[in-house]
């Protein structure tokens, strides 16, 4: 099929790319952000596990051990888990939800996260149209 086809006579393209501007999965279902953020949290649990008992039995190879460790297993453990969440939702469910949860439980923070754009209205919506007097 020639190229040209493609192309309407106003010059856009008759189709457009499936997952185009997605980003790649790279581990588990996990994107590359999705994975640094896994990354860095468990981590960061395994540091704060690891330097007690570090100090406790007086050697330092226990914290980065445990930091490798929290690492390893919050990618494969985490990975699943946010596989199951994100399966069916938007590409920016993930991104939306921490955004809202951070917005709505530490207010002080929604503007770190712009949590303000977000509409986070509860209660009832009416759509303020009266009954025609006929079908009252």
């Amino acid at each position: 099929m020639p190229e040209h086809q493609h192309i309407r006579a106003d010059g856009t393209v008759t189709f457009l790319p499936h997952r185009l501007n997605r980003h790649p999965v790279v581990v588990r279902g996990l994107t590359a952000d999705e994975l640094w953020i896994c990354c860095g949290l468990s981590g960061g649990v395994g540091l704060l596990v690891g330097a007690p008992l570090s100090w406790m039995f007086r050697t330092i190879a226990l914290a980065p051990t445990f930091i490798v460790l929290g690492v390893a297993l919050g990618v494969f453990v985490g990975g699943g888990i946010l596989r199951r969440l994100k399966r069916g939702r938007p590409d920016t469910w993930l991104y939306r939800q921490l955004q809202w949860r951070i917005a709505t439980g530490h207010p002080r923070l929604a503007g770190w996260v712009r949590g303000q754009a977000l509409i986070s209205r509860s209660g009832c919506w009416a759509t303020r149209r009266l009954m025609p007097r006929s079908m009252r």
